[in-house]
């Protein structure tokens, strides 16, 4: 293959983020070297998040997922396999998409993109469904010097990440709750916003976890509003105590609360609910609590709806 010229998409200084160096980057190698697909991916166990996507066919959408049909390709994609393959003799024949498609792999190229400790956050890959002679293979160094560049920013905006979530933390004091120094509804729409454009751009997993007191109404009725409002702190605190530092909780509505799992994935969000029920048990609190996971089709907002609606199912189940 003769080595063609491509010249690097020109970004302004003050706009060059991890985003806009992963879309200069799969275009400049989908001009240089070809195959169909290029793809920025975050990995999670089998399944690939498209983070970013240069395709010639405009098949695959951002916040796709695709699933490997083989646990072994999760070890090569991790940099322990073959990261150039002309022909899929020794990649899975497709790959998986939920919607019930299959893509075919004739050629295969992928790089991880990793943490600052060398973990890895996902791929800088492409697929093609035909085979590639062996001259696609000596371009591997320059895609591994551009996923090395791309893993660098992208650390730099995560450690930046936490930074700005301490700050909008801090921000979101003025909008607390005042019976119970939580984030107040106002503030947990702004920051439910802000996380779900995180896990646009970097496929974090996240989860809502919606909390409904029991006994508020008969507590109220019975010895006041003033016990009541105790109730609330009670339960605050407890729920406080249960989630990491990390995460975003919130009074939303008189008796309901909400917490957000920022960077949690399936198995930390069932612990996280496993400790607010027992913290609320411990408190002598009854409540009904219901779970949803983020999915990338689909964000956050629709992920609270979801656990809203486990949250009033686990209500239910427990009044009959």
């Amino acid at each position: 293959m003769g080595k063609v010229f491509v010249p690097v998409e020109t970004v302004p200084p003050d706009l060059f983020t991890f985003d806009t160096a992963a879309r200069a980057v799969l275009r400049f190698l989908h001009q240089r070297i070809g195959l169909d697909l290029w793809m920025i991916t975050r990995t999670r166990g089998e399944e690939w998040i498209v983070l970013q996507v240069e395709d010639q066919d405009s098949a695959v959408a951002v916040n796709s997922v695709f699933h490997w049909g083989d646990p072994g390709s999760a070890r090569m994609i991790a940099g322990f396999g073959p990261r150039v393959a002309p022909a899929s003799t020794v990649i899975p024949a497709s790959l998986e998409i939920p919607e019930g498609h299959r893509m075919k792999v004739g050629s295969y190229v992928g790089v991880p993109l990793t943490y600052a400790d060398g973990s890895v956050f996902g791929t800088l890959c492409a697929i093609d469904p035909s085979p590639h002679t062996e001259e696609i293979v000596p371009e591997l160094p320059l895609i591994e010097l551009l996923a090395a560049m791309l893993s660098a920013l992208l650390n730099s905006e995560l450690k930046a990440t936490e930074a700005q979530r301490r700050a909008e933390r801090a921000r979101e004091e003025a909008d607390s709750d005042a019976l119970t120094g939580l984030c107040n509804r106002r503030a947990w729409d702004r920051l439910l916003t802000l996380e779900d454009a995180r896990c646009r751009r970097y496929g974090h997993p996240a989860c809502v976890v919606a909390i409904d007191l029991d006994g508020l109404k008969a507590t109220n009725d019975s010895f006041g509003h003033a016990a009541g409002d105790r109730l609330l702190r009670q339960a605050a605190k407890a729920i406080r105590s249960a989630a990491r530092e990390t995460d975003i909780v919130a009074r939303v509505g008189g008796d309901e609360f909400a917490v957000l799992g920022v960077e949690c994935d399936p198995a930390m969000s069932h612990r996280l609910v496993d400790r607010l029920r027992a913290a609320l048990d411990e408190a002598g609190i009854a409540a009904s609590v219901g779970l949803a996971a983020h999915v990338p089709a689909s964000g956050l907002q629709h992920a609270w709806q979801q656990a809203d609606r486990e949250m009033y199912r686990a209500k239910a189940a427990g009044r009959s």
